[in-house]
């Protein structure tokens, strides 16, 4: 009998790993610029620490009105939630790990920052090499858990397609 060996708790570890970074990585820049809105620091190169206040979500949605805030919220702990759930079941460590960083990206982002703050704190600042938005530790996890769940996804699609050729 193959004994499968569930992967939920690596998630868990990199979703807590995800929130403490972010969270520190905010709390310094929110040390190091305070909250005005538009202060820049050269960083590194092309990369500036530049303090944006995203009150909305993806294109500005909802960011004129405090209900979105906490619809926003809300949408959030569902997501947490759910994804919480979801991974409990995983049997490989890559789809686990990229829940894990979507689930840390969204407690960091859509809950702490918009229950303390009102808005996401957004503060590496990229444009100087074409990139137009300026983003966070939370986004920089959230997206890369995506990417995480789509190679899993190739590679089990590629998988399954070797096998059936044999």
């Amino acid at each position: 009998m193959i004994s499968i060996t569930r992967q939920g708790w690596i998630a868990y570890a990199v979703a807590a790993a995800t929130v403490v970074l972010d969270q520190i990585s905010k709390l310094w820049i929110l040390s190091l610029l305070g909250r005005e809105q538009g202060a820049s620091l050269p960083f590194l190169g092309p990369i500036h620490l530049t303090m944006v206040h995203n009150y909305g979500m993806s294109f500005g949605l909802l960011r004129n009105s405090d209900w979105g805030r906490w619809l926003l919220i809300g949408f959030s702990i569902l997501v947490v939630i759910g994804l919480a759930v979801w991974v409990r079941k995983a049997i490989r460590p890559l789809p686990a790990l990229g829940v894990g960083l979507i689930i840390g990206g969204a407690i960091g982002n859509n809950l702490i920052d918009r229950v303390l703050y009102g808005y996401v704190v957004d503060f590496i600042d990229v444009s100087r090499l074409y990139f137009p938005w300026v983003f966070n530790v939370a986004d920089s996890g959230i997206s890369a858990g995506v990417a995480l769940l789509l190679l899993d996804s190739f590679l089990s699609e590629e998988n399954k397609l070797s096998h059936q050729t044999e």
